[in-house]
């Protein structure tokens, strides 16, 4: 394995149980970010599908662009078929639970959480729909609420042949098995392995094939590379994508003018977060307006969706183009 995308080599310690499979099946509960710390995106990139249950709305839509064989309910896995509350954490999205207390205990990290009305599935009724007959592995993270989300899953009649329950968060440092154990040893399922964040379950009928397959001694962080260490592909050289980011960045540099008014909102919107920049401050004005002189043109505009429409906003973008769009020949 090249890259571990995961936040703590779980895929790498997966890819030794399942190296042998070009394909398979996995169900992904609270899977976060399609890509980054993702515990099933190194299965996807082998031709894997699966289930993908993730309740915050940017983070479900990305899964939808980046990873299309699977399937994605936006929503939360319970133990009953509903709606509750969830607890979305501003700026640490996988702290984010149907557990306030789990919310709660974010703010030691600074951030705020909002709370949303999500619906609540059970996880055998997700499978079900999404025609899963055999589960090669189930990950469960969901900050504090993973005996909820077993209560929701018929472990005699649903098989997963691996589960693997993140056990360390805020609200248990240690990783000690919760109440949620108690579900798994009764249906058949053995403790096989911690990660130091994840508890690992092997089902009693596969045993006998991936039993020796679990890793006697953790991997080693270094012996594979990690995308974080990456950075940002324009800004590295030595990263997978950098020839792809620079093509890309020179790209859309010279159709900035041709995109739609609607695009550039929401790209003007995202680099707003990205910055840290508060709309409608004098930052953002700053940053719209720019610093070069308007003969006759309107400076009036206040709102976002104005400006994206106005000569002032769109000579601007007319000056970022030129020097990629072949009007400036840079040398």
């Amino acid at each position: 394995m090249q890259i571990s995308y995961a936040q703590n080599l779980e895929d790498t310690h997966l890819e030794a149980i399942f190296a042998d499979q070009p394909t398979g099946t996995y169900v992904d509960v609270g899977g976060g970010h399609p890509v980054a710390d993702n515990v099933s995106f190194w299965f996807y990139l082998k031709g894997w599908r699966g289930l993908i249950v993730e309740p915050q709305t940017a983070l479900a839509g990305a899964y939808r662009h980046i990873r299309p064989r699977d399937l994605v309910f936006e929503g939360l896995a319970g133990a009953t078929d509903g709606a509750t509350s969830f607890f979305e954490v501003a700026g640490l999205h996988g702290l984010s639970s149907m557990d306030r207390d789990a919310a709660e205990r974010a703010r030691q990290y600074g951030a705020g959480f909002q709370t949303l009305e999500k619906p609540v599935r059970r996880l055998d009724a997700l499978i079900a729909e999404a025609g899963l007959e055999t589960i090669d592995f189930l990950k469960i993270d969901v900050e504090g609420a993973e005996d909820q989300v077993l209560a929701g899953l018929d472990l005699e009649r649903v098989r997963p042949r691996l589960i693997v329950v993140e056990a360390v968060n805020p609200g248990n440092p240690d990783g000690r098995a919760g109440v949620w154990e108690e579900r798994l040893l009764a249906a058949r399922y053995s403790f096989v392995l911690f990660d130091n964040l994840n508890r690992f379950y092997v089902a009693e009928e596969a045993a006998a094939v991936l039993g020796p397959r679990i890793p006697k001694a953790l991997g080693k962080w270094d012996d594979v590379g990690h995308l974080w260490d990456h950075g940002r592909a324009l800004d590295n050289p030595d990263h997978a994508d950098h020839q792809l980011a620079r093509v890309l960045t020179h790209g859309l540099m010279a159709l900035l003018p041709s995109l739609d008014p609607k695009l550039l909102e929401r790209a003007v919107a995202q680099g707003f977060a990205a910055l840290k920049i508060a709309p409608g401050s004098d930052a953002a004005r700053a940053a719209l307006t720019g610093t070069a002189e308007y003969p006759g043109l309107d400076q009036t505009h206040k709102e976002l969706a104005d400006l994206v429409r106005s000569d002032r906003f769109r000579a601007a973008l007319g000056r970022i183009a030129c020097f990629y769009d072949g009007g400036h020949i840079v040398e």
